[in-house]
């Protein structure tokens, strides 16, 4: 007879939820420049996600389940006329945000774009403003939706800083699901006990697999899976608020728990071993860092390891665009993450396909001086047989220096260099780009770009007037800050 038995004493939660459900409650210490760089990554990601909706396979997506839904005191989808349940709004905007590749990234021993969670907190803050006011009480103001921000940032980006969850074969939208659940959840005024019953329920739905980002099966569920984690977190969120129970011991539970099932290393058995058993590694607590120092993609919608790689190469363009065709070869040195995520050989299936592909976003830039959106589309590819010709004279080697700075705390370099030598024997010289524009250590450089984008994606959707009022109120911190969320959402709506 077995003498395996289940023991049904309930635990406390895990640590590592309590910590999330403490910080949600208690942190209010925003610096000056998290707030700043919040108000940036405001601007930056809606703009992103309005230059998405010029293409038919994002908007086909989004809308009521049910054609014709009236939703009362519906959240908005800025760019469109859309009114939503706060749960598809967030989908819809967490789709339009990350579809792209555009937004904002987190690169540590996971990877990942903080902005997506934006889906979730701008449709619940929406919801529960028009709510409030149609009870005549006060709604909120975007100061709360900057400071859900700088929250939902640190706790995806606090977790991947040391937890790899890419190296056990999962997605890092499990981390948008997590934050999102508990930022909505104390929104809608949520408990520490109900806060940490929507994050355990997050951590149940972590088997994301992204199978989906990489060959041969990369596609168009990496653009929309920002958007469901986000609309799954309200979700959840919701339920707590209704009472739903948590599952406390969800990541430290024996055989089911998340470390177990998820996180750990197995044997041919499928039997986990005592030396492969993991859990999170948390050395940093929550504050204000990751916000701090986020990443934005201001020069090209590529992904993010790339983003030297694409700026090299339209230094180099000038040099070689005139002697393409006598090129022998393209040496490329990079760091191991790019190698690992990013780097293909062979055909490239789709639009989403060809935005993950290293050589690809080094080709483009190098034979056209530039990388935009449309470089990914089908018939721009089919139209220039010179991008796969570049690609297959491509030689990638990792550089030990540039995957070591790759993952310092006072560097988180994403570097990359490339030299193009030429049949007759002669060379470019090597150039080096070791932390792309969009870097902490160039802010100065980038944030005057990053506003001249968020103008040409304002342009991309709504008349001049209406562009340069969004765009004065937005630069205006004080009174972006004090502006009702329903007030601020009015403006980004096409009648």
């Amino acid at each position: 007879m077995s003498t395996n038995v289940d023991i049904s004493n309930r635990p406390d939660y895990d640590q590592v939820i309590q910590d999330i459900a403490n910080y949600v409650l208690t942190y209010d210490t925003f610096s000056d420049e998290a707030m700043d760089t919040a108000r940036n990554c405001l601007m930056d990601t809606l703009g992103c996600g309005l230059l998405a909706l010029r293409f038919p396979q994002c908007t086909k997506l989004l809308g009521p389940i049910v054609p014709g839904t009236i939703v009362p005191n519906g959240a908005r989808v800025p760019g469109t006329s859309l009114v939503l349940d706060p749960i598809k709004a967030a989908w819809d905007i967490g789709c339009i945000i990350r579809w792209l590749d555009y937004n904002d990234t987190w690169l540590a021993a996971e990877w990942g774009h903080p902005s997506d969670n934006l889906g979730a907190i701008l449709a619940v803050a929406d919801h529960l403003s028009q709510v409030r006011l149609s009870k005549n009480e006060q709604p909120l103001l975007m100061r709360e939706v900057l400071e859900a921000m700088v929250i939902a940032h640190e706790i995806q980006g606090v977790i991947a800083l040391e937890n790899a969850f890419n190296r056990v074969g999962l997605c890092h939208v499990l981390l948008v699901r997590v934050a999102s659940a508990a930022v909505v959840t104390k929104m809608m005024g949520g408990s520490k006990e109900q806060i940490m019953a929507a994050v355990s329920q997050a951590w149940v739905d972590g088997s994301a697999l992204r199978t989906y980002r990489h060959a041969p099966n990369a596609g168009s569920r990496k653009s929309w899976a920002a958007g469901d984690a986000t609309a799954r977190a309200v979700s959840l969120a919701s339920m707590s608020m209704r009472g739903e129970m948590g599952i406390p011991s969800v990541l430290t539970a024996p055989v089911w728990g998340f470390y177990d099932v998820l996180f750990s290393k197995t044997n041919k058995d499928q039997k986990i071993k005592a030396d492969d058993q993991r859990q999170f590694t948390c050395s940093q607590g929550y504050g204000s860092y990751v916000m701090e120092n986020i990443l934005f993609k201001i020069s090209f919608p590529a992904e993010f390891h790339a983003q030297t790689a694409a700026e090299a190469s339209v230094i180099l363009h000038n040099e070689v665009k005139g002697r393409l065709a006598d090129i022998d070869k393209i040496v490329v040195r990079t760091h191991e993450s790019a190698i690992r995520i990013i780097s293909k050989t062979g055909t490239l299936a789709n639009p989403a396909d060809r935005d993950h592909c290293l050589q690809y976003m080094i080709a483009v830039p190098l034979a056209f001086g530039d990388l935009i959106a449309e470089h990914y589309e089908d018939a721009f590819h089919e139209a220039h047989p010179i991008i796969d010709e570049l690609r297959s004279k491509m030689e990638i080697i990792e550089d030990k220096r540039f995957t070591l700075e790759y993952l310092e705390a006072d560097k988180r370099a994403i570097a990359n260099a490339i030299q193009v030598s030429f049949k007759d024997g002669s060379s470019t010289q090597e150039i080096v780009v070791e932390y792309p524009v969009g870097h902490r250590r160039r802010r100065e450089e980038g944030i005057p770009l990053l506003e001249q984008k968020f103008k040409s994606n304002l342009a991309s959707r709504f008349p001049s007037q209406q562009c340069n009022t969004i765009f004065t109120l937005c630069k205006d911190k004080s009174k972006l800050e004090n502006t009702p969320v329903d007030s601020f959402m009015d403006m980004f709506i096409i009648a």
